[in-house]
């Protein structure tokens, strides 16, 4: 968890390459993932640098791979997975060798589909021409057809010239068209008889079915004989030889059965050798993916280096972990001796000015968290990072307000359930589960503080528990409850004096005065804890303070901020506790008893009003001596406080600049480097804006430390809203089957158990644990989060292998 505490420390290094060995080294140290690289010629065009054309290699490699892939999804071959076991970065002679067989597979894979698609398109025509054969066959020695061609001349015309037809094959929703076309070309003069094809034919280019019709036109002359062939034409209609005399077209009918038999058989054997083609590279798609990935992203990475031709070396930057400098030098010797070169490679750490980038290390475990973090924004480097505390304060504020035992119980099943299996559920990319399953960890934590919050609410599935007894004597006799159908608990007569050792006592589950009681112990307790949240906040600012040497600011900023929480706030949480402890009703003091107790709020009030209260008779306004002077001084410091924070911070600017206006330039020069952290990097902006900066961070302030209080009361409403809305789901559903105590009662009990599970899980838990996430997540990001966390950095993106991989599966 130390790694969390702040991020951590970056170097800025400058890397002296060999040509020959920059490809492995860059190779190295992407298996490595820790070195991001500054772009040195950005202001060179992409296409004029030095590697583009291994790039373009890349990218025809990608593209024949790519129509590998399509083939073999087409013919609904199953592609294998991403390996678990990434394969290394091939060297420069293993990638000539994968170009030449990406080149070969997919000059095979093209040849098959050409002759394949040359097949299919033969295929269907000898089909078409089947279907023309057998369909006219009817149309010729159909009487009433003999009959028309006799009505229009017969065999022969008037003019001794025979009567002409042409045969084809068309698709059926051009059938209209082409009819009407041919009547208006021909006068009514062309005779068009057609039939349905009743199976649907396979286009072979786009290989969607197709209904086609076959058709005989009859006509007389060669001038509609021209014009028929033109419609057709327009229309793509087929047309295929047809014989007239019916012993030929038999004939022509049986040659054109053989040659599709004959084609169906090599059809059959031409696409089993396509589907042993593409099964045996299926295999390798995956591996050759990667690789070219891989080689693309390390190309575009050398091309961020500077070429240097006189010293005949590459050179480039790049922002390191301090702490893994080792492992980059490593990298470089590595990728050096890999092939052979007898000139070492150098690192050389480089100042700079520019802001580090920020890296916080992480696991399975903690990134959810941070994550959570991060989508409000980067942590400025070296910045103290609110994500180590949020792994105990996310899960416990929103287990106040989600405080069941029973739904907790399935929020810890859910996140245990993805833990355990979280090898097999990780494998769905889907980008909505991943961000659900990226939170398992957020979900567990969650469950478990959820049942240990309703443990000590004593609630479960809105049923209180009675496992430890009570420590409360009822003075109600039998006749009494019956009659009045109520319970209220009154500490003057049913208290036995015996503290309840752990959470609520299990009688005020059944009190009808429970929901004033509760009220009470909430709210207050949600004042505590957000008054605790917030002290904790401004306290981790002067962590920040001391790191960046700004400790000017512990006095001009942190005491004051602390000062003015703790004077007021604290001070009636305070109140709080003092007024539990005080007040009993177990006592002989009339001013002690709950009856004198006076309201925290209303007393707060008047604390800051400067105002009094006449309390009632034998009671005292105050609940100890002196409280009146103290709380006098305490509403003083609070208020010095303001202009505190409000002109001390700009004067103290103001005397640093007139002190160095007193010094020669070259004074002031090292002692503004010196003192820049000192000055919060004011010194070019101008004293009106200082103040004016300085009078909205403090109106900021103060009032949000009175808005952000009242925040925290979305804890104790969303509790108590859950609580009761599970007691009403509860009492109108569940207790229909507990209404009827016959054997039907166990009927109904199962029946109304399964709506009641439903109605649990998706409103009580999903519905109601998704407000509490949301509302957990405002206290953190406003309330939390910025009393100290500044979040303008921006985040480490090294040149990782394991990350554009991840990256380019969930694409």
């Amino acid at each position: 968890m130390g790694a969390m505490f702040r991020s951590e420390e970056m170097s800025m290094v400058q890397l002296l390459i060999q040509p020959e060995a920059a490809y492995q080294s860059v190779a190295e140290m992407g298996e490595l993932g820790i070195a991001q690289f500054r772009d040195l010629n950005a202001d060179i065009n992409m296409f004029q640098r030095k590697y583009t054309t291994e790039i373009r290699r890349c990218e025809e490699m990608d593209r024949k791979i790519g129509y590998i892939r399509r083939e073999i999804t087409k013919d609904s071959v199953t592609i294998p997975d991403m390996p678990e076991d990434i394969p290394r970065t091939p060297n420069s002679r293993e990638i000539i060798d994968l170009e030449a067989q990406l080149e070969k597979t997919e000059n095979e894979i093209v040849e098959l589909s050409e002759n394949n698609s040359a097949l299919l398109q033969n295929f269907m025509e000898l089909t078409e021409l089947k279907h023309v054969l057998e369909k006219t066959q009817v149309f010729f020695s159909d009487r009433s057809n003999v009959q028309n061609l006799e009505a229009t001349g017969g065999e022969a015309a008037n003019d001794g010239k025979p009567l002409g037809f042409v045969a084809g094959v068309i698709s059926r929703e051009r059938i209209i068209g082409f009819e009407r076309m041919l009547w208006r070309v021909s006068r009514g003069n062309i005779f068009l008889r057609q039939a349905v094809l009743e199976e649907a034919l396979v286009d072979p280019k786009s290989g969607e079915t197709v209904n086609k019709i076959v058709f005989v036109a009859f006509f007389q002359g060669e001038q509609l004989k021209s014009r028929v062939k033109k419609v057709c034409t327009g229309y793509h209609a087929a047309l295929y030889p047809c014989p007239s005399e019916s012993s030929e077209r038999e004939e022509m009918l049986r040659g054109v059965r053989t040659r599709i038999e004959d084609l169906k058989m090599v059809l059959g054997q031409t696409q089993d050798q396509r589907q042993r083609v593409l099964l045996n590279v299926a295999k390798e798609v995956p591996t050759w993916e990667i690789i070219v990935k891989k080689v693309k992203a390390i190309y575009h990475t050398l091309n961020m280096f500077n070429v240097d031709m006189s010293k005949k070396c590459l050179f480039g930057e790049a922002w390191v972990p301090t702490d893994s400098l080792q492992d980059v030098k490593a990298a470089l010797v590595a990728g050096s001796s890999s092939v052979g070169s007898t000139v070492p490679s150098f690192l050389n750490i480089i100042e700079t000015n520019e802001d580090p980038p920020t890296y916080n290390k992480t696991n399975k475990f903690t990134r959810g968290f941070q994550n959570l973090i991060e989508s409000y924004g980067i942590a400025t480097y070296r910045e103290a990072n609110p994500a180590l505390y949020t792994i105990i304060t996310f899960p416990f504020l929103f287990a106040i307000m989600f405080g069941d035992l029973g739904h907790g119980l399935i929020l810890f099943m859910l996140g245990m359930w993805m833990v355990l299996w979280e090898k097999t559920l990780d494998k769905n990319k889907e980008e909505i589960w991943q961000l659900f399953f990226g939170g398992r960890y957020i979900i567990l934590l969650m469950g478990i503080f959820s049942m240990y919050t309703g443990f000590v609410y004593n609630d479960l599935f809105s049923k209180g528990m009675n496992i430890f007894g009570s420590s409360w004597s009822i003075n109600y006799n039998t006749s009494t409850v019956m009659e009045n159908k109520e319970l209220q608990l009154n500490p003057t007569d049913d208290y036995s004096e015996t503290v309840y050792w752990y959470g609520l006592d299990p009688l005020w589950m059944l009190a009808t005065n429970k929901i004033i009681f509760l009220n009470s112990f909430k709210m207050k307790l949600s004042i505590i804890f957000g008054v605790v949240h917030m002290i904790f906040g401004v306290c981790m600012s002067l962590v920040n303070h001391n790191k960046f040497r700004r400790r000017e600011n512990i006095l001009l900023e942190f005491i004051p901020q602390i000062l003015f929480l703790v004077v007021l706030f604290a001070y009636m949480c305070f109140m709080m506790f003092f007024k539990w402890i005080m007040y009993t009703a177990v006592t002989d003091e009339d001013h002690l008893k709950p009856g004198c107790a006076p309201s925290v709020l209303i007393m707060f009030i008047n604390m800051m009003l400067f105002k009094s209260q006449e309390p009632l008779e034998t009671c005292k306004e105050y609940m100890f001596d002196g409280q009146d002077t103290l709380q006098v001084i305490l509403i003083v410091l609070g208020v010095i406080c303001i202009p505190w924070l409000l002109l001390a911070k700009p004067f103290f600017i103001m005397v640093q600049r007139k002190r160095k206006s007193a010094v020669n330039h070259v004074a002031e020069a090292n002692h503004q480097q010196q003192q820049a952290s000192s000055s919060n990097h004011h010194d070019d902006e101008p004293m009106s804006e200082i103040f004016i900066h300085q009078a909205i961070h403090t109106i900021e302030y103060i009032l949000s430390t009175i808005s952000h209080t009242a925040s925290y009361l979305r804890l104790w409403a969303l509790s108590l809203a859950h609580a009761q809305l599970s007691e009403v789901l509860y009492n109108m559903v569940f207790t229909i089957g507990l209404s009827n105590d016959s054997y039907v009662g166990a009927i109904l009990i199962w029946l109304v158990f399964w709506p009641w599970s439903v109605l649990t899980i998706g409103i009580l838990v999903g519905m109601e644990g998704l407000s509490a996430f949301l509302h957990t997540l405002r206290l953190h990001w406003v309330e939390f989060m910025s009393k100290f966390y500044e979040g303008l950095g921006y985040a480490f993106q090294p040149f990782s292998f394991k990350a554009l991989l991840e990256e380019e599966e969930v694409e």
